[in-house]
């Protein structure tokens, strides 16, 4: 029989987390300071602590709210025979970013941002993406589809190197919410540090004409998916005193960004989120939503729910999918949503959706 842990592993956990945030959550001469909202559970006297001043989004390079609806379909031509080709230029670099008010943090980047571009495609279309790595570190792309060997992006012979770059081809499939990420070891670090990014391949309708509509309203720049709020959400995690535990949790990388500022979405129109975890360190994330359900597509590889009438989803690393949900019978206000693990609500994977 074994005893409770020492309490050093209660001190570890708790005073190293707390210290590693204490520039961001308690008062400094640079005029941050700890604050304790009231929008928490059934009207408790707080959820957690927030951060107070503000993180400088010019400077990172990125801004949250903008990666929520960016989706980059890359420069389209038609080859020779008829088919669509998108061709995408991502470069790997050192970033370093403000994770919080006041703290840095060394990361590395696709296109100066983390989460890198949101790449979107059709099912059947040829996809060339030219990696070029202006990074100090070897690196790579490593793509969740269907592809060669010699795309894999794998530690050895696919690893560029620093100055060098790699052109990725492959046919775009399967269609579905999907991610990519540097392959690189150690691949925790490289993960972690940021270099990772969503990769959307949306149904073609004319292959599934048992579900064509379904598959039409998927389709970026159809009439039927002309109603949907679209927005994609990356959770992620920042170990900021590199003891492998985060100090932070996000959704798009910035603390409390839609806490502070919520995200605005129309009562008459459908919500669709392409969620993907990219947590490192921790076995799970979740995603929680505040008085309404949603219907969930595992990986988004079906055209039918996965999960019908839910309110919370978890997610291992890699793991993804979309969520579909409408506020259409709700009446405007701000409604939550956050990891329904609190720690990580705690430490800024706390968010509100301003239904208008």
């Amino acid at each position: 029989m074994t005893g409770p842990p020492p309490l050093s592993e209660f001190n570890r956990r708790g005073f190293l987390r707390r210290a590693a945030v204490a520039g961001a959550l308690v008062p400094l001469a640079g005029g941050t300071a700890l604050a304790q909202t009231h929008a928490g559970h059934g009207g408790h006297d707080q959820f957690g602590n927030r951060l107070v001043g503000e993180v400088d989004h010019v400077a990172n390079g990125f801004d949250p709210h903008k990666l929520l609806w960016d989706f980059d379909p890359g420069t389209v031509t038609t080859t020779s025979d008829g088919r669509t080709l998108r061709e995408w230029t991502i470069t790997a670099v050192d970033h370093e970013f403000e994770v919080a008010p006041g703290i840095k943090f060394p990361g590395w980047s696709y296109n100066g941002r983390i989460p890198g571009p949101t790449l979107r495609c059709t099912e059947g279309d040829r996809l060339r993406i030219r990696f070029i790595n202006g990074s100090t570190h070897p690196h790579s792309m490593h793509f969740h589809g269907i592809h060669s060997a010699r795309m894999d992006g794998v530690p050895g012979a696919g690893m560029v190197d620093p100055g060098a770059e790699f052109v990725y081809e492959f046919d775009a499939k399967p269609f579905g919410c999907h991610l990519y990420h540097c392959h690189a070891i150690p691949l925790k670090r490289h993960i972690h540090k940021g270099l990772y990014g969503t990769f959307i391949v949306d149904p073609d309708p004319a292959r599934h004409p048992e579900a064509s509509a379904v598959a039409a309203s998927r389709l970026l720049g159809s009439p039927e998916n002309a109603p949907w709020q679209e927005m994609v959400m990356v959770m992620n995690g920042f170990d900021t005193n590199f003891d492998d535990e985060n100090e932070f949790y996000a959704v798009n990388s910035i603390p409390f960004a839609y806490f502070d500022k919520p995200i605005r979405i129309e009562r008459a129109r459908p919500l669709r989120i392409y969620l993907v975890n990219l947590t490192e360190f921790d076995p799970i994330n979740s995603f929680h939503i505040h008085a309404n359900f949603f219907e969930f597509y595992d990986h988004g590889t079906t055209l039918t729910p996965t999960h019908r009438t839910i309110d919370t989803v978890m997610m291992c690393q890699a793991q993804r999918g979309i969520i579909e949900m409408t506020f259409a019978e709700h009446e405007p206000g701000i409604y939550m949503f956050h990891a329904h693990q609190s720690e990580f609500a705690e430490l800024g994977w706390m968010s509100h959706f301003e239904v208008v």
